[in-house]
């Protein structure tokens, strides 16, 4: 699980990313919805602080954890992580990166980021007729 959402490197194939991420996201949010019930206890004192700093703690586990994610399924789309700056462009970067990394197969077999999450050698892959 921490090579999954901790780690930049190797190939996930895309029901990995959708699982890894929303339960990472359900987690995360639960987590968040503590911190912040914390933070509005302690709204003048030290524990809204103490509140605050947990919160930002989970935001970067969350925002470390997306991008683990992201780069390994752009990796199993045979793409460098700078790929993930798609995003960034207006309107057009975010419905890409989700296209690409959510909904497009992978390269199939190895390629130069790993062997296939499949399992396929990429030798003879062909459909069953």
């Amino acid at each position: 699980m921490m090579q999954l959402l901790f780690n930049f490197n190797g190939r996930i194939r895309r029901s990995t990313y959708w699982l890894a991420a929303l339960g990472a996201g359900l987690a995360y949010g639960v987590v968040l919805g503590l911190c912040i019930a914390i933070m509005a206890m302690g709204r003048d004192g030290p524990l809204g602080m103490v509140g605050g700093l947990l919160c930002l703690v989970v935001y970067v586990f969350l925002i470390w954890t997306g991008l683990a994610l992201q780069i390994k399924r752009w990796h199993d789309r045979d793409k460098s992580w700078t790929w993930i700056f798609i995003a960034f462009i207006p309107f057009v970067g975010a419905i890409w990166s989700l296209v690409e990394c959510g909904f497009l197969d992978g390269t199939p077999g190895p390629n130069k980021y790993g062997p296939s999450p499949k399992g396929l050698t990429g030798a003879a892959v062909s459909p069953a007729i």
